[in-house]
């Protein structure tokens, strides 16, 4: 089992970079990371670190058409957030609960 953190305002927007009519959600390792990576970006000063369960999973993806939506594993929290490595929905929830999560998410 993997710790994900993805940034939630508390309003419950979820940061997202766009880029050729998708969203891209950026996922860190550690609470750390996030914030780390945070200071580098302005954009995500109102954020913070909250960690994914199946159900937090469930709300990152808007059901129905429009939900596109890519993850960005974020490896360097000082590097530029566009340079993780680019993960599928299926992939995130095999890495952070196995086999139990696909279940519980549909993907």
């Amino acid at each position: 089992m993997t710790d994900m953190f993805a940034m939630r305002r508390a309003n419950g927007d979820w940061f997202a970079l766009e880029g050729h009519g998708r969203f891209c959600v950026p996922l860190f390792l550690s609470s750390h990371d996030a914030l780390m990576s945070r200071l580098r970006n302005f954009g995500m000063l109102l954020f913070d670190p909250v960690a994914l369960d199946a159900k937090l999973l469930k709300e990152v993806v808007p059901a129905g058409p429009g939900g596109d939506v890519d993850f960005c594993l974020v490896n360097d929290p000082f590097a530029s957030l566009t340079r993780g490595s680019h993960l599928a929905l299926a992939q995130v929830a095999s890495l952070m609960n196995g086999p139990n999560v696909p279940e519980t998410v549909s993907v």
